[in-house]
């Protein structure tokens, strides 16, 4: 069983170059735009991160199974719309709206692990490609591919954890703090975070240990819809508003943030303070973008060369790592 304990020397370097990656792109944008090294800028980057920081941690964990999760952002923006939806037919009590958004996330996840495990589909990318059909669908659908604002509806709890600040500091962003640190705890302390690294690193190996496979599985799904439904409420919060066509990149940056954060698509990899990095680099392309007056078409271009270098380092990685490990049997 993978040792999630021990970080390797390969590990630190590839958060170092992750973070000097991050370091050397700020600097850049700093010198090309006056308004981007701001108090308020910042404030910003980490708002518009936070959304894509927790559903790229339920991506983490499901990377980690060498699975994938392409219904991410159809299951946050289904969870939103329901609960803009609700809010409409005067269900305007605000805990009742968060754990709605929190159910329907969790719904969508338990489903995707049970197509997975239990009708045993090919793999993940056709299970969670028909989920992300089917939630955007239903989103488009209970919502009538309107949009429904939240303000001025008497539900501002709902719309706190994405809008608010402490001193100027996002909630939001604290949020992300506390609940990537629980993530680094149940990854590495707990015996089932051993055992998603195990499932994913070595399937045989866990299979001889007893792993229940398919149960961690579908708790993996089930605990990236979860994720997903936490940010359908900051999404909420930060554009006062559920529209049905808003994820249409939540699924791609999540998997670009996992990846240049030093995730694999083979599986048995992959940490969650690398994903925050790797989510925070997007954030700040994005936000670079639109400060130099990039268009969104523009921006749709850089995001999908970024992911494709993404992956081109993920392969390079494993082949290196394949070749290490071949050189060291014939030792």
């Amino acid at each position: 069983m993978t040792n999630t304990n021990k970080i390797s020397a390969k590990d630190i370097i590839s958060k170092v170059g992750t973070m000097m990656a991050l370091i050397i792109l700020c600097v850049i944008l700093s010198v090309s735009t006056k308004n981007f090294l701001t108090f308020t800028n910042i404030m910003n980057i980490f708002k518009q991160a936070s959304i894509n920081c927790f559903i790229s941690a339920g991506m983490l964990v499901v990377l980690i199974t060498a699975g994938i999760d392409l219904s991410v952002g159809s299951n946050c923006v289904l969870a939103a719309c329901v609960m803009g939806v609700l809010m409409q037919h005067n269900m305007k009590n605000p805990v009742v709206l968060i754990i709605v958004a929190l159910l329907i996330g969790v719904a969508c996840g338990y489903v995707n692990g049970l197509l997975l495990t239990k009708l045993h589909l090919p793999h993940p990318f056709v299970s969670t490609l028909g989920m992300k059909n089917v939630t955007l669908g239903l989103a488009l659908i209970v919502t009538a591919s309107t949009p429904i604002g939240f303000q001025n509806q008497g539900v501002d709890p709902v719309l706190w954890l994405g809008s608010k600040t402490i001193g100027g500091f996002p909630v939001s962003f604290i949020f992300v703090i506390i609940a990537f640190i629980i993530m680094h705890i149940f990854l590495t302390r707990s015996v089932l975070g051993r055992q998603i690294y195990c499932v994913g690193g070595n399937p045989e190996a866990a299979r001889l240990s007893g792993i229940n496979s398919g149960r961690v599985l579908r708790i993996v799904y089930t605990l990236s819809g979860f994720l997903t439904g936490i940010a359908a409420i900051i999404l909420v919060g930060r554009v006062s508003s559920a529209n049905a066509n808003a994820g249409t990149t939540y699924d791609t940056d999540a998997i670009a943030a996992c990846i240049i954060g030093g995730a694999s698509f083979m599986g048995g990899k992959g940490t969650i303070s690398g994903t925050l990095i790797g989510a925070l680099l997007i954030a700040v392309i994005r936000n670079g973008l639109n400060l130099l007056g990039a268009q969104s078409d523009v921006q749709y271009v850089v995001i999908g060369l970024v992911i494709i270098f993404a992956v081109f380092i993920d392969v390079t990685r494993e082949k290196m790592e394949a070749r290490a490990r071949l050189k060291a049997t014939k030792l």
